[in-house]
């Protein structure tokens, strides 16, 4: 079988089955595992790889009101793949090929590949996505063998964080976007709870949404967790002085306590796929190192303290 993955989360799941050579294209972001960074690039993103956030918000924006996403189909490369399979995503309107897009291209394309469409919104629709990639590609005994193994981490950090007392869950903020502000939703709602804090801005299952800057402050975080999507640990800190910029910003519980944490967003929060697992792991070790020692090969989240003057 000839795979092409559309989109990130699902190149990590036809490798985690076990289909890494199996792959003979992705997009222009897929990065992970670092092998598949050698394969033929079949998108392209209308992005200016130096644009702002506020920028890069803007642009989604505008892309929304047209109905057309941020990234295209590279046809000739994708003709020239032949592919068997094409795994992409209707979940979100401009963060990979729209699905009309694809549809019209799998009709086009020699042998007419299969089409499957990954939605997930919550962390059990994730598992199940991947046993769908592992039916529709005849591995469903390694899915499920995977899906096992990310159910069992699941569970182990749910029971070290039920050690801890009620009251000890802290208020958390979840942001995913820092200008404009937008908190965390669709599965990260659930992560926040299972790492033994309690979200004061999403709800389990639903969107992220824009957040207004005095819905922040009227929630009083004990703790501020940043996972912005798309970006790294690096390039999130980046926009941390625009929060600094905020009134109100010094009398945060989360400031004044240096519960402030950065992290990878991109790399295990915006994709819907087995790394979420890692994600969770590192929320729940920011949030009660005590009881949850961080897995060997992960990095802690960042922590950040501001001058309180």
């Amino acid at each position: 079988m000839r795979i092409v993955s559309l989109l990130p989360s699902a190149t990590e799941i036809v490798c985690a089955i076990g289909l890494q050579d199996s792959l003979v294209g992705v997009t222009h972001e897929c990065d992970y595992p670092p092998a598949v960074r050698g394969l033929p690039r079949v998108t392209k993103t209308l992005i200016p790889h130096d644009a702002s956030s506020r920028e890069i918000d803007a642009l989604v924006r505008e892309r929304l009101k047209t109905e057309r996403a941020l990234y295209t189909l590279d046809m000739p490369a994708l003709e020239a793949l032949r592919p068997d399979l094409l795994v992409t995503q209707a979940l979100c309107d401009v963060c990979a090929v729209a699905e009309a897009e694809v549809t019209a291209a799998a009709c086009s394309l020699p042998g007419g590949p299969r089409v499957i469409n990954l939605e997930p919104m919550s962390l059990d629709q994730v598992f199940e996505t991947l046993l769908l990639v592992g039916e529709a590609t005849g591995q469903s005994a390694a899915a499920a063998v995977v899906v096992a193994r990310l159910r069992e981490r699941v569970r182990s950090v749910g029971e070290r964080t039920a050690s801890a007392p009620v009251e000890r869950r802290p208020r958390v903020a979840f942001l995913e976007w820092l200008d404009p502000l937008f908190n965390g939703g669709h599965w990260n709602p659930a992560l926040v709870q299972l790492a033994g804090g309690v979200d004061v801005l999403g709800s389990p299952g639903e969107p992220s949404r824009t957040t207004p800057w005095e819905a922040l402050v009227s929630a009083r975080p004990e703790v501020l967790f940043i996972a912005c999507c798309g970006y790294s640990t690096e390039r999130a800190a980046q926009d941390l002085p625009i929060l600094e910029a905020q009134p109100g910003w010094r009398d945060l519980p989360c400031v004044r306590s240096g519960r402030v944490f950065v992290t990878d967003g991109n790399a295990y929060f915006s994709r819907p796929g087995p790394r979420l697992v890692d994600g969770l792991e590192i929320m729940a070790h920011a949030l009660h190192p005590e009881v949850n020692p961080l897995p060997d090969g992960l990095l802690p989240a960042k922590q950040f303290t501001f001058p309180l003057y």
